[in-house]
């Protein structure tokens, strides 16, 4: 297994649509691009140990999504925002085409940009998140306010959720909190259920589809009619739960990178 090298310098910039500014991190180098979408309440930097992984083949470029990291809160968080942003993401890299990586949210805005824009997808890589998505996301509400200190945040936040949420962790004057507003993640979860089968069916570039073992998101039964309806759809089940990448990231990156050699 090859293994994951540590993290890389990546580049922060921004760009501006639909009225919001935009930050992204940028691998950079001459290789070729992967854009990767992070799930709900993560943001971009929860790729760099996958750009290091994929360097120098491989050039990731990974957006902070409305609302997430350091990209601006928006007013609304619809399918329809989620993939405009994508594709104007696409044209501000200067992108005719480019493979797609997406984990959970990030994944569904993959498989529907793709739907929408097939000529633009190489490939896509969607790891652990389903056809049809039904998750409420409220619990997320008990996250809200300022902290004193950042252990105060870590302890209310819990172990479970610490490793995923330690990125958008922010420390303000105001104390420390989250980079997200959950009100505007209970709204982006309400906007994403749903069932989405057409979009996921509705191209045939080749596919990566990736579900963690102890997933509480995904069913093995629904990826394994996920891959066996779609053509050129290759499934792997690996270690970890709802994100792969931070709970495995060794055979995330070495799945991901077999993928991309036959491209």
């Amino acid at each position: 297994m090859k293994a994951v090298l540590q993290p890389r310098g990546m580049d922060r910039r921004e760009f501006r649509h639909d009225g919001l500014t935009f930050s992204y991190l940028d691998a950079g180098g001459d290789g070729r691009a992967l854009v990767a979408l992070h799930a709900h309440f993560m943001e971009a930097a929860t790729f760099r140990p996958l750009a290091a992984a994929l360097a120098p083949e491989w050039r990731v470029v990974a957006l902070d999504q409305r609302g997430h990291g350091d990209s601006d809160h928006a007013p609304t968080y619809t399918r329809d925002d989620y993939i405009a942003d994508l594709e104007a993401f696409v044209d501000h890299l200067g992108l005719s085409e480019a493979v797609l990586l997406g984990n959970s949210l990030g994944g569904v805005n993959a498989y529907q940009f793709a739907a929408r824009h097939p000529e633009r997808a190489r490939g896509l890589v969607v790891e652990d998140i389903g056809a049809e998505v039904w998750d409420d996301l409220s619990f997320v509400l008990a996250w809200e306010g300022r902290f004193a200190t950042r252990e105060a945040l870590v302890e209310w936040v819990g172990p479970r959720f610490l490793p995923y949420l330690q990125d958008s962790f922010r420390h303000t004057r105001d104390g420390w909190g989250l980079a997200f507003d959950p009100r505007d993640i209970v709204e982006s979860g309400k906007c994403i259920s749903g069932d989405h089968w057409d979009d996921w069916l509705a191209t045939t570039c080749p596919a990566l589809l990736l579900r963690g073992r102890d997933s509480r998101v995904t069913t093995q039964a629904a990826v394994e009619e996920m891959a066996s309806r779609r053509p050129n759809t290759r499934l792997q089940v690996l270690d970890g739960g709802h994100a792969i990448h931070v709970d495995d990231p060794a055979g995330f990156a070495d799945a991901v990178t077999r993928f991309l050699r036959d491209l």
